[in-house]
């Protein structure tokens, strides 16, 4: 019985980011599981005045989601073995959000991403990406902190 088909990694370019989806390229090898690198680009906001509020600046959008199509384009060639299937996911929008919907969407049965990010006052304002996805996500959700034990990067896992 196959436990684990899909698998759902969310991916900011950080290093972190860049070691969780070496760890899943593992994973979804063991489980012959299909992976979904998924990119959250925040909305770019100008807060222009108090009579219009907060305006989106739509065009910074549109380049900051092709840089993304790129550079996911590039972690799939150097990170992700081609026997794998593999489908990349360009959200807008707050990542926990976006990164649990997708898992919602597209049916996934983990999600493999890093614990990296806030610490102290930060972290107490803001919280992180990882804790919210625990706390809301449709399916386990596998949470890696460096160093892990047992596991060594290497530049590329193909």
């Amino acid at each position: 019985m196959q436990l684990i088909k899909k698998i759902l990694v969310p991916i900011d370019f950080s290093d972190y980011s860049k070691n969780a989806l070496r760890y899943a390229v593992h994973i979804a090898k063991s489980f012959e599981a299909k992976m979904y690198l998924i990119y959250v680009v925040e909305p770019v906001i100008y807060p222009a005045d108090f009579s219009m509020g907060q305006v989106a600046i739509p065009s910074l959008d549109a380049d900051l989601q092709k840089r993304a199509e790129e550079e996911l384009k590039n972690l799939a060639n150097n990170f992700v073995d081609p026997s794998l299937q593999l489908e990349t996911i360009i959200k807008t929008g707050k990542p926990f959000v976006e990164i649990n919907e997708t898992a919602k969407e597209i049916d996934a049965d983990l999600i493999i991403m890093s614990t990296h990010g806030h610490t102290g006052v930060e972290h107490l304002l803001f919280g992180s990406t990882a804790e919210k996805v625990v706390r809301k996500a449709p399916c386990p959700v596998l949470t890696l902190r460096e160093p892990i034990k047992g596991f060594s990067f290497s530049n590329k896992t193909k």
